[in-house]
């Protein structure tokens, strides 16, 4: 292949030119042979190489990379070029016959990719916005970014978020922002894992597995939105990785990486958050955040348990609050009475996590451990709470069981 010119195709050209990310970026250095972290370090080292016209070297390591990874539609689309491109230049992308559409669906992958895998976060810089808190008993997080196509995992380290592994993800077709059944659209918002299915238990199209979300979510059925069975699953046994818009609304991705990714789940505890794109924050900036509105939740418990002074308590609830069954004005009176009865109650608050719901209002789901007791009443259950930004002051907005 050596004296076969490839030319600066268009494709490689836009792949090399991507927008840089938000943050400062680690160094995208491409390891020799194929890791086990998946293949995108390979495919950056093969456009890299087809960039400066190393063509054998190119296709060398996109052979090792089907020989790890034998069903990668997108190696087999490059190896194609590659071998056309002994006969005569390549023009773009895809030269080797496919229908358009599949070519178009690889291309998407392949950017989404690349763009990834150059843009990994800083680990030790960078934080995602929504993990204010991760509770105790959550030894993991998993933040998925619909934009690049990536599903994020982070460990607990004191409450701090410590990065540990990244995963190629596809979503919904018609997108994100999932609101009415069968829009086949992938919702935003904070969710959690509630079960684990068996690859046994489903059909192939699940792969090796699943994990259902709760969606919809408190917030979402108070806005209306409708659906059910979004998970985080595998991929077909044929097929090594989907498109980046493929799904019904789910989450999927690579048995292979699916299978990693059950290592880090915990039914019941583990945390997804699901947004268009990451916000990232300093490690200054998370901390400011996490620490106001910690602030804010022990004003709340503080007040509460000052039975004179329940106007101090009410006073932390927003003017949209509802809870499961009442308004605001519901609420208050119940509270009124309810501490006009006791002469005492105190309050602790245990297991408590924050995480901010991406998008554009300021909302943060609150979950705890209430240990509740007064004169006349001991009391636990786990409780969420949505607090919201109203004038510049976190005021509670939801609350109820979790």
């Amino acid at each position: 292949m050596k004296g076969v010119s490839i030319g600066r195709i268009a494709f490689v050209r836009m792949l090399v030119t991507l927008a840089a990310a938000t943050l400062p970026l680690a160094a995208a250095s491409a390891p020799h042979g194929i890791s086990d972290s998946g293949p995108d370090a390979s495919l950056d080292y093969v456009f890299t190489e087809i960039e400066a016209n190393r063509l054998d070297a190119a296709l060398e390591r996109t052979e090792e990379v089907l020989r790890v990874y034998p069903n990668f539609r997108l190696a087999h689309l490059i190896k194609g070029d590659l071998l056309l491109a002994r006969s005569k230049p390549i023009s773009t992308f895809g030269n080797a016959p496919a229908p358009a559409e599949r070519v178009n669906e690889l291309r998407d992958e392949a950017i989404a990719r690349l763009r990834a895998y150059r843009e990994r976060p800083t680990a030790a810089s960078y934080i995602p916005r929504y993990l204010l808190q991760m509770g105790p008993d959550q030894r993991f997080a998993v933040v998925v970014d619909t934009k690049r196509a990536r599903l994020y995992v982070y460990a607990n380290e004191g409450g701090k978020p410590r990065f540990v592994a990244d995963y190629y993800i596809s979503h919904g077709k018609a997108g994100t922002d999932k609101r009415v059944e069968g829009d086949n659209k992938t919702p935003l918002g904070v969710y959690e894992v509630t079960s684990f299915i068996e690859q046994a238990k489903l059909p192939d199209l699940y792969g090796s597995g699943a994990f259902p979300i709760n969606y919809p979510n408190e917030w979402d059925r108070r806005l209306g939105r409708t659906g059910h069975g979004i998970w985080l699953h595998g991929t077909p046994s044929n097929t090594y990785a989907r498109p980046p818009l493929s799904s019904e609304g789910c989450v999927t991705l690579a048995n292979q990486d699916f299978l990693k990714l059950s290592n880090f789940v915990e039914p019941g505890l583990t945390p997804v958050i699901i947004s268009n794109e990451i916000e990232w924050l300093s490690l200054d900036d998370w901390q400011a955040e996490r620490r106001n509105l910690q602030l804010a939740i022990e004003d709340w418990r503080r007040d509460w348990e000052k039975t004179g002074e329940v106007g101090r308590y009410l006073s932390h609830y927003s003017k949209d609050f509802r809870s499961d069954t009442q308004n605001l004005a519901e609420w208050s009176e119940q509270k009124r009475k309810v501490a006009a009865s006791r002469q005492w109650i105190k309050v602790r608050l245990d297991k408590l996590s924050m995480f901010r719901n991406p998008g554009r209002d300021d909302i943060v789901v609150v979950t705890f451990e209430q240990d509740y007791r007064s004169d006349d009443l001991s009391d636990r259950v786990r409780k969420r709470q949505y607090w919201l930004k109203e004038g510049g002051r976190w005021k509670i907005v939801y609350e109820g069981k979790a």
